[in-house]
């Protein structure tokens, strides 16, 4: 679906460095998603509720990817995704790099769905969840 989108590599990182979208493609913009409950026997409203960075990553970008599928999409399709991360305690407060990676890889640039989307990730001061580490929203285009 994504043919005549072209992206820039940015070697085996998987996140391309520019995404060019011909005017005659279609835009679908993704509202932010949160993650799920995880383990359902932690504290209510607790990064324990909803897993660890990589976790909630995973949770995230499979809600994405489910909405993305409703209207006929996947992931391969996203050309742009925002990252918003809240620090963790283990990490002095700063935000899970490593763990954002982990979650993301096996979605992105991987011989099953080579495409890598434009990225950025930022550290904010909290979620409108309890408990959400991650909030991820994304653009996806097509041409039919």
């Amino acid at each position: 679906m994504s043919e005549g989108i072209q992206r820039t590599s940015n070697g085996s990182f998987p996140i391309s460095q520019t995404v060019t979208v011909p005017a005659t493609a279609n835009l679908v913009f993704v509202s932010g998603a949160l993650p799920d409950i995880a383990d359902p026997q932690a504290p209510p409203g607790t990064a324990s509720a909803y897993g660890s960075t990589a976790v909630q990553t995973v949770s995230v970008l499979r809600k994405i990817q489910k909405t993305l599928q409703a209207q006929g999409l996947d992931l391969g399709d996203i050309v742009q995704l925002r990252v918003f991360l809240v620090g963790v305690p283990e990490l002095d407060g700063k935000l899970d790099f490593a763990g954002l990676q982990e979650g993301y890889t096996p979605f992105f640039g991987t011989d099953e769905q080579p495409n890598k989307p434009a990225r950025t990730a930022v550290q904010v001061a909290g979620l409108p969840l309890p408990g959400a580490l991650v909030e991820i929203d994304a653009v996806a285009a097509y041409q039919r």
